[in-house]
C-alpha cells in the first residue's frame, strides 16, 4: 500500500468557509468503561460526526476488561450520547458512526487480547480503507502507560512504516519531574515526539484560545499588559464539588498536582508570554517555555504557599462532610484539596509583579478565570469618602462557566455628589456569537486526527511545570497535614493571610 498522502486539490487549507475534516482514520480508546470516556469522549467523537468533521470511514475501537461485543460497545456509547453530546441526535448520524465501531475485550497483560487489537486494526485498514493511520488513546491511569505501550510495541502497532501511529496521554505527566522523565522515555521508546499528543483539555477550550487573539489581535490592552499597570495577576481554578468518586486517584494525587502543575501553569504562560514571530507550534511552544524558565515560587514557602483540606461545612444549603470523612480517603491523609503559591517571573515585561494561582475543591462556586488587577492612579483629586466604592480596576477572563471577558473600572453615581462606584462592562460569548462553542475534546481530538501540535504541552513545558513546583510539594510533604477549611468557603486563613502579607486581598469571583 502506498504511504503517499493524498491530497485533495479542490480544498485549499486557507480557506475557512471550509470545516477541517480528518482523514481516514481508527481511534483505539483505552479505558473506555471510565468516567472521561463516558462523560466526554464519546460524545465529543459523536459532536465531531454530527458535524460532518470525521470521514466516512472513520472507526472506533473500543479496549476494556469487560466481556461486550461490538453490540454493548455500540449500545454503551449511544447512552452516553444521548446523555452527553453537545449537539442533536440524528439517526443518520449514528448510523454512520455506528458501522465504524468496534469492541476488543481484553486486559492490559494479555498478549492475546492485543493481537486480536492487530487483527481488528488490519480488518478496519482492508474494509475501511483507514490505511494503517490509528491513534491510541490511553485514558488509563499512569501505572498502566508502560504495560500498554510495551504491548503495543510488541505487537508492531507502533509502526510508522504505513500510515501514521500517535499516542494521546492525559494528564497528570507524571507526579514529579522523576516519574515525567520516566513516562517520556516509556512512551517515546515506540512514538516519536511528534506522534505523543498530551492532553491537557483547558487548551482546548475556547476561551483560553482567545487569550492569544485578545492579546495579539487587539492594540489598545498591550500598552498596560506590564508592570507599568499591573499590580498582581490572579489565577483561579475553583469548583464547588468534593472528590466525588474519584478517592482512588485524587488520594496521593492533591490539588497541585491535579490542577496547578499543568492547568493554571499553562493558563499563566499564555497570559505572561510574549507575542510569538507566529502561531507556528514551534514559535508558540517557545515562547510558552521561556516564561515557565523564567519563573520561579518566591521563598520562604510557608510565607509564599498554602495548602488545606476542606472539613465538614455548609454549602448550598447542605452540609457537606469533610474530606477525611469521604469514601475511600485515609483519615489522616495529608493530601491537599486547595493549593495555593506565588510565582514571580523574572523579565522586564513582569518583574515584580506576584501571580498568584489558587485550585480548591468545596469552594462556595464553580470559577475559573485570569484577573489582572491594575495599580492605583499616582494621583487621586478626589476626597477619600467619594471613593470608597472604587474598588481595584481589573481585567478579568472568565474561561468558565459564563465565557468572556469582564472590565471592572470606577464610574460616577449619577447624583449631586462626587462619588465614585466600581462597575463594568462585560463581554459574553453567548450574547456575542450565534455558535456555541465546541468542546474542549471535540477540538482536541479533531487536532490528534490531523496532525495539529499547537494546543499540546511538549515534554520540556511538562517537564519544567514540576521544576517549579516540586519544592513546594516537598516543603508540604515535611509540613504535615495541610490547614482545615470549612466546606462552602474561599480556603485556610493562612492564603488570605499570605496575600495580606503582600499588601493585597484574594478577588472575590
Amino acid at each position: 500500500m502506498s504511504t503517499t498522502a493524498w491530497s485533495n486539490p479542490l480544498r485549499d487549507p486557507r480557506d475557512r468557509r471550509l470545516p477541517r475534516l480528518a482523514g481516514p482514520s481508527v481511534l483505539v480508546l483505552f479505558g473506555v468503561t471510565g468516567d472521561l470516556s463516558r462523560k466526554k469522549l464519546l460524545p465529543a467523537i459523536y459532536d465531531l460526526a454530527n458535524h460532518g468533521a470525521l470521514p466516512p470511514g472513520f472507526g472506533l475501537i473500543g479496549f476494556a476488561r469487560r466481556d461486550w461485543d461490538a453490540q454493548q460497545f455500540a449500545d454503551q456509547i449511544e447512552a452516553s450520547v444521548r446523555e452527553g453530546a453537545r449537539t442533536p441526535f440524528r439517526e443518520e448520524v449514528w448510523r454512520q458512526l455506528v458501522s465504524g465501531i468496534d469492541f476488543v475485550q481484553g486486559t492490559f497483560d494479555d498478549p492475546d487480547a492485543f493481537a486480536r487489537l492487530k487483527e481488528t486494526l488490519d480488518r478496519f485498514d482492508r474494509e475501511h480503507g483507514t490505511g494503517g493511520n490509528h491513534a491510541f488513546y490511553l485514558s488509563i491511569p499512569p501505572k498502566n502507560f508502560e504495560q500498554v505501550v510495551h504491548q503495543l510495541d510488541s505487537h508492531g502497532l507502533t509502526d510508522q512504516s504505513q500510515g501514521w501511529k500517535r499516542a494521546i496521554i492525559e494528564k497528570p505527566f507524571g507526579h514529579d519531574l522523576a516519574s515525567a522523565q520516566e513516562l517520556n522515555r516509556v512512551v517515546s521508546a515506540a512514538f516519536p515526539p511528534e506522534s505523543v499528543f498530551r492532553i491537557d483539555h483547558y487548551l482546548g477550550k475556547e476561551t483560553v484560545q482567545n487569550l492569544l487573539a485578545f492579546r495579539f489581535a487587539n492594540m489598545m490592552y498591550e500598552p498596560v499588559w506590564n508592570r507599568n499597570f499591573v499590580s498582581d495577576v490572579q489565577i483561579t481554578m475553583a469548583e464547588d464539588i468534593g472528590i466525588g468518586g474519584r478517592a482512588g486517584y485524587y488520594e496521593g494525587v492533591g490539588a497541585a498536582r491535579d490542577v496547578i502543575q499543568n492547568h493554571l501553569f499553562q493558563l499563566l504562560a499564555l497570559t505572561a508570554m510574549e507575542e510569538p514571530n507566529t502561531f507556528d507550534p514551534g514559535d508558540l511552544r517557545r515562547e510558552k517555555e521561556k516564561v515557565l524558565e523564567a519563573t520561579r515560587v518566591l521563598g520562604p514557602l510557608d510565607a509564599h504557599t498554602a495548602n488545606g483540606q476542606y472539613s465538614r461545612g455548609w454549602q448550598g444549603g447542605r452540609l457537606a462532610k469533610g474530606f477525611l470523612e469521604e469514601d475511600g480517603i485515609n483519615p489522616d491523609s495529608r493530601t491537599e484539596t486547595y493549593a495555593a503559591l506565588r510565582v514571580d517571573i523574572d523579565s522586564r515585561r513582569w518583574a515584580g509583579v506576584p501571580f498568584y494561582l489558587r485550585t480548591a475543591k468545596r469552594a462556595p462556586r464553580r470559577i475559573t478565570e485570569i484577573a489582572l488587577n491594575f495599580r492605583r492612579t499616582p494621583h487621586m483629586p478626589f476626597t477619600q469618602p467619594a471613593i470608597e466604592g472604587l474598588g481595584v480596576n481589573a481585567l478579568v477572563m472568565r474561561i468558565q462557566p459564563n465565557e468572556g471577558i469582564e472590565m471592572n473600572f470606577g464610574a460616577k453615581v449619577p447624583g449631586t455628589q462626587m462619588e465614585i462606584r466600581q462597575v463594568s462592562m462585560d463581554f459574553s460569548y453567548t450574547g456575542s456569537f450565534t455558535e456555541t462553542s465546541p468542546e474542549a475534546y471535540e477540538r482536541l481530538i479533531l487536532d490528534v486526527l490531523l496532525g495539529d501540535p499547537p494546543l499540546f504541552p511538549q515534554q520540556h513545558e511538562v517537564e519544567l511545570s514540576w521544576q517549579i513546583l516540586d519544592p513546594v510539594l516537598a516543603h508540604w510533604a515535611e509540613a504535615g497535614q495541610p490547614e482545615q477549611y470549612p466546606a462552602g468557603t474561599w480556603g485556610p486563613q493562612g492564603a488570605h493571610a499570605m496575600l495580606v502579607r503582600d499588601g493585597f486581598a484574594w478577588r472575590r469571583p
